[in-house]
C-alpha cells in the first residue's frame, strides 16, 4: 500500500508518497508496481487494442470502479517507449522537421497536370486524430505517434464550412462550395444561393459549374469515385444542378418539380456531362425502371429500380459513347479487377443499389475497396497526356457518425487513407496537386484523460464522479447512443463497446447524430499547394486547384508557360502565386 494513506484512501498531513502511488483525487486504492501492471494488462505479442481479457478486467468496475483508474495508471507507467524518455529523441525529431520545413521554401510552381481531390465526408479534426490513433493501433503500436498519409502533406489550412443560410452546414451546400467555387444554401447542389431548396422554379439561371466541368473543357480526363451513391450530395455537385439533394431519381421528386421541368440527379449524371471517363460507387437502383429486380439482391424489394419514367440509364449511358471507344458497365469487384485499364475508355461501376457497404462489412467478392477503385481510376485516367481531375469521396465516414457508430466511421477514414497512399504511389508531386479535406465536421469527440496507447474504442481511465459509472473515451454531443437504464445512464461495462456497431453514448438523444460547425482541415501537396494556407472560405479551394492546373476562368498567369513551351510557368507564375488570389479573380 502507499505510505501515508490511512483507511478511506486519504493522505495523512505531511505524508510522503512512494513511486507509483497517486493522490486520492486519482482514485487509486493500491500502489501499482510495474510487474503488477504488466501481469494485469499484457500478454506477449499482443497489440495495444483491448483484448477480451482486459475487457473482463474492466467489467469488474461494477465491483470496484477504482480498478479502471488503476489500469489507466498502469498504462501511463508502462507505455512510454524507452527512446522517448531521452530528450535527444525529441530534439532530433524537431530538428529533422525543421530541415523539412526549410526545404519547402523552394515553392513548387509547376502547372498541375493532374488534380486529385479526396473528400472525407464528415471528417472533422477530431475524426482525423482518432483515425490516426486507430491506424497505429491496427499496426500494433500505441497509435498517437503514427502518421496518416494526409499528415505527410506539407501544407495545411483550415476551411470555414458554413452554408449561405446555415451556421452548421450540410454536405450539399458545402460540395457546391469546394467543387464549384460558390457558397450555396444547404440542401442544394450545383446552384448559387439564389436557388431555394425544393423550389425547382428557382434553379434556372442560377446554375454554377464545377472544377470537373472546367477540367473536361480543358481536355483533361475526369473521374468520380465514392463509397456513397454516385448521385449523393458530394459527387452530384460535380455534374448536377438541383434545388434538392434528395432528388436521386424522379421517384423522389414532387410532381410540381417534375412539371416545371427539373430533372433528377441520376438523369443529370448521364446527360449533363456525357463523357465522364470514370464513375464508381453505389446507386444502381436509381438507374433502372421502377421495380426492376436488382442483379445482386433479387429478393430485396428495397434494392429494386426506382425510376418512374421507365428509363434504363445504363443503356442510355452506353449509347452516348463513341462506337470506336471501349465503355464498360460493371457491378462487382471481380469484374473490376479483371479489367485491363489500358483498353478501357469509359467505366461505370455501380456496386450496390444504394450506398456501398461499410469497409468493416464489405463483401470482398462483390464490393471493391475504395483504394481498389482509386487504383483503377488513376490507371484509366492517366492515359490522357493532358492529365486528369479525380474526385474521391470517403462518404461513409459521415454515415458512421450519424449512426453513432464511431468504429465504422474511423475504419472508413483508415481505408480512405490507404487510397491516399495508393494515389501518391501512382503520381508525382511534380505534376499532381493532391488536396485532402472534409465538407464538415461532426459532434464527435474523445477524451477522459486516456493514457498513452489506450484503445481508441476503449474506456477512459476513470469513472464519472457523478454517477460512478465508467465511460468510453469516444462520445457524441448528440445522437442515438443516448441510453437510460433504470433511470440512470447505461453502464457501458455491461455492453460490448468494442463491437463494430456499438453506438457511443451521447449527451442529447437524437435518432441521427448531427454535423458539427467548426472549421475542417485542408491538406495539400504538389504544384501550388502553398496557396492553401491559413484560414479560408471553403469556396476558395477549387479556385486554387484551377489556378494550379491552368483551367477555368483565370488562366492569364499561364501565358508565359505556354509561350515558352515549358511544363513550368516560371518566374511570372511564381510572382503571381505570391499575390492574393482576390486580386486575380
Amino acid at each position: 500500500m502507499c505510505e501515508g494513506i490511512r483507511e478511506g484512501g486519504h493522505f495523512a498531513p505531511g505524508a510522503k508518497r512512494r513511486p507509483g502511488c497517486h493522490s486520492p483525487e486519482r482514485g487509486l486504492e493500491h500502489q501499482l508496481t510495474a510487474d503488477y501492471c504488466q501481469s494485469l494488462l499484457f500478454h506477449p505479442h499482443q497489440s495495444y487494442l483491448w483484448a477480451p481479457e482486459r475487457k473482463q478486467v474492466l467489467e469488474r468496475t461494477m465491483i470496484s470502479p477504482f480498478l479502471v483508474l488503476a489500469i489507466g495508471t498502469c498504462l501511463t507507467n508502462s507505455l512510454v517507449p524507452e527512446k522517448e524518455k531521452d530528450p535527444k529523441y525529441w530534439r532530433a525529431q524537431a530538428q529533422q522537421t525543421l530541415q523539412n520545413a526549410l526545404r519547402l521554401q523552394k515553392l513548387n510552381t509547376n502547372v498541375a497536370k493532374n488534380i486529385i481531390m479526396f473528400l472525407g465526408d464528415g471528417m472533422g479534426v477530431s475524426t482525423v486524430t482518432a483515425a490516426r490513433i486507430l491506424k497505429g493501433q491496427l499496426h500494433n503500436s500505441p497509435g498517437e505517434e503514427s502518421r496518416l498519409e494526409m499528415d505527410k502533406f506539407p501544407f495545411v489550412a483550415l476551411s470555414k464550412t458554413y452554408n449561405t443560410n446555415a451556421q452548421v452546414p450540410d454536405s450539399a451546400g458545402t460540395a457546391t462550395a469546394y467543387l464549384c467555387g460558390v457558397k450555396a444554401n444547404e440542401g442544394t447542389v450545383g446552384v448559387s444561393a439564389a436557388t431555394q431548396r425544393t423550389q425547382c422554379n428557382t434553379t434556372q439561371g442560377n446554375e454554377v459549374t464545377s472544377i470537373l466541368h472546367w477540367a473536361k473543357e480543358a481536355g483533361k480526363s475526369v473521374g468520380i469515385v465514392t463509397t456513397t451513391r454516385v448521385n449523393h450530395a458530394t459527387p452530384s455537385a460535380a455534374y448536377a444542378h438541383s434545388a434538392d439533394r434528395d432528388w436521386y431519381s424522379d421517384n423522389e421528386m414532387p410532381s410540381e418539380a417534375l412539371s416545371q421541368g427539373c430533372k433528377d440527379i441520376a438523369y443529370q449524371l448521364v446527360h449533363n456531362i456525357k463523357d465522364i471517363e470514370v464513375i464508381m460507387g453505389g446507386g444502381r437502383k436509381y438507374m433502372f425502371p421502377k421495380n426492376r429486380t436488382d442483379v445482386e439482391y433479387e429478393m430485396d424489394e428495397k434494392a429494386r429500380g426506382t425510376r418512374l419514367d421507365g428509363l434504363n440509364l445504363i443503356d442510355i449511358w452506353k449509347s452516348f459513347k463513341p462506337r470506336h471507344k471501349h465503355s464498360h458497365y460493371i457491378w462487382n469487384r471481380t469484374e473490376l479487377l479483371t479489367l485491363d485499364p489500358y483498353t478501357v475508355d469509359y467505366l461505370l461501376g455501380l456496386f450496390e443499389p444504394g450506398d456501398m457497404q461499410y469497409e468493416l462489412n464489405r463483401n470482398n467478392v462483390t464490393d471493391p475497396s475504395l483504394s481498389e477503385m482509386v487504383e483503377m481510376a488513376i490507371k484509366i485516367l492517366s492515359k490522357n497526356p493532358e492529365g486528369f481531375f479525380l474526385l474521391v469521396e470517403g462518404g461513409r465516414i459521415d454515415h458512421g457518425h450519424h449512426e453513432g457508430k464511431a468504429k465504422q466511421a474511423l475504419h472508413e477514414v483508415v481505408e480512405m487513407d490507404r487510397a491516399i497512399g495508393q494515389a501518391g504511389d501512382m503520381t508525382s508531386q511534380e505534376d499532381t496537386l493532391t488536396v485532402v479535406t472534409a465538407d464538415h465536421s461532426h459532434v464527435f469527440t474523445f477524451g477522459g484523460y486516456t493514457p498513452r496507447g489506450n484503445s481508441i474504442f476503449g474506456l477512459a481511465p476513470m469513472v464519472s464522479d457523478t454517477d460512478k459509472k465508467p465511460f468510453t473515451a469516444i462520445l457524441y454531443g448528440n445522437g442515438p447512443g443516448y441510453k437510460v437504464v433504470g433511470g440512470e445512464r447505461e453502464n457501458v461495462s455491461m455492453v460490448d463497446y468494442a463491437h463494430n456497431n456499438y453506438q457511443a453514448q451521447s449527451a442529447v438523444p437524437l435518432r441521427h447524430e448531427t454535423h458539427g460547425g467548426e472549421d475542417v482541415a485542408v491538406f495539400a501537396k504538389g504544384p501550388m499547394a502553398h496557396l492553401l494556407h491559413g484560414v479560408h472560405e471553403q469556396n476558395y479551394i477549387p479556385h486554387v486547384m484551377a489556378y494550379a492546373a491552368c483551367i477555368g476562368a483565370n488562366r492569364d498567369h499561364c501565358a508565359s508557360a505556354s509561350l515558352a513551351g515549358s511544363p513550368s510557368p516560371g518566374p511570372l507564375l511564381l510572382l503571381l502565386a505570391l499575390l492574393p488570389l482576390g486580386i486575380l479573380f
